[in-house]
C-alpha cells in the first residue's frame, strides 16, 4: 500500500458517536443441518470502516450472507438502522439500502462493462446511488474498458466493476468480501485508494479480508472469528497491542 493511503488512514474521521447502521445480536445461522454461527454479536457504526478477520472456515463469508439472509436459516436480530430484518427476505433487505459484493463476483460475461454497471436497480429511495460519471471518476479503468465483455476484463477490473455496480443501486452499508484477494499489488492499492474515498463520502463498510496489510490501514475497528463465534475486538488504536494475538489467531 502506499504511504498516502497510510497517511489518511491513520486519521479517519471519526464515526464514534454516530448511530448503529448494522446491529447483530445472538445471531446463529445454519446451511441445512450444518450450525455455522454461533450467538455472533457486532456493531457497525454509520460511517465506519469495519474488517472481519480470521481463518478460511471461521465464518466470516456467512456472517455477511447471514446479513443479507442467503443462508439456509438464521436466528437472533439483525437490525439495520434500528429496523429488524431477520426475518425479511433478501430483495427486501437490500431495500434498506445494503450493498454486497461476494467473493465470486457475479459479473454477466455477455454484458459490456458499462452494460453491467446500467443493469441494477436503485435499492433506495433517498439515494439514487452514484452516476456512470462518478464512477469513472472513482474507477478510470473502467472508462477505458466500458465497451468491453466482462469475459474480457482483467480480474482486478472484474472486482473494480463489481463493487462499482452496487455504488450505482445507492446503497449505503456495503459488504464486501475478500475484494483484494489473488489481484495485483497495483490493483490492491487502487482499491485500497477506493475504500478511503467512500469512507470520506460517508458510506459504511463492513470487509473480509484474508490480506491483513491490506485491511490493516483501513479499519476503524476489526473483529476475529473462530469456529463462528467473534473471539476478539478491538479499535485501530489497538492494532499494535494486539498483534500478539492476532499470530497466535491468524499467524499474521
Amino acid at each position: 500500500m502506499t504511504s498516502t493511503a497510510l497517511d489518511h488512514a491513520a486519521d479517519p474521521v471519526s464515526a464514534s458517536n454516530a448511530p448503529l447502521a448494522l446491529q447483530i445480536t445472538d445471531l446463529q445461522s445454519w446451511y441445512g443441518e450444518s450450525h455455522i454461527l454461533h450467538n455472533v454479536n457486532l456493531n457497525v457504526r454509520r460511517g465506519e470502516v469495519v474488517t472481519l478477520l480470521g481463518r478460511n472456515g471461521a465464518g466470516r463469508t456467512t456472517t455477511l450472507r447471514s446479513i443479507m439472509g442467503l443462508v439456509g436459516t438464521r436466528k437472533g436480530s439483525i437490525k439495520i438502522d434500528g429496523r429488524e430484518t431477520i426475518d425479511l427476505a433478501t430483495h427486501k433487505i437490500a431495500h434498506f439500502g445494503v450493498g454486497y459484493c461476494p467473493e465470486e463476483r457475479g459479473i454477466f460475461s455477455s454484458l459490456s462493462a458499462e452494460e453491467n454497471l446500467l443493469l441494477p436497480p436503485f435499492v433506495s429511495k433517498n439515494d439514487r446511488g452514484m452516476s456512470i460519471d462518478e464512477i469513472y471518476e472513482m474507477f478510470p479503468n473502467l472508462k477505458e474498458r466500458r465497451n468491453s465483455q466482462g469475459t474480457r476484463l482483467s480480474g482486478g477490473e472484474q472486482q473494480m466493476l463489481a463493487v462499482a455496480r452496487i455504488l450505482r443501486t445507492g446503497a449505503r452499508l456495503l459488504l464486501l468480501d475478500e475484494i483484494s484477494e489473488g489481484l495485483a499489488p497495483v490493483i490492491v492499492q487502487a482499491l485500497a485508494r477506493m475504500i478511503l474515498a467512500l469512507k470520506a463520502k460517508g458510506y459504511t463498510i463492513v470487509m473480509v479480508e484474508q490480506n491483513f496489510r491490506f485491511a490493516a490501514p483501513l479499519a476503524d475497528r476489526f473483529y476475529v472469528m473462530e469456529h463462528g463465534q467473534i473471539v476478539e475486538s478491538f479499535e485501530a488504536g489497538q492494532l499494535d497491542a494486539k498483534m500478539s494475538t492476532l499470530n497466535e489467531l491468524l499467524g499474521v
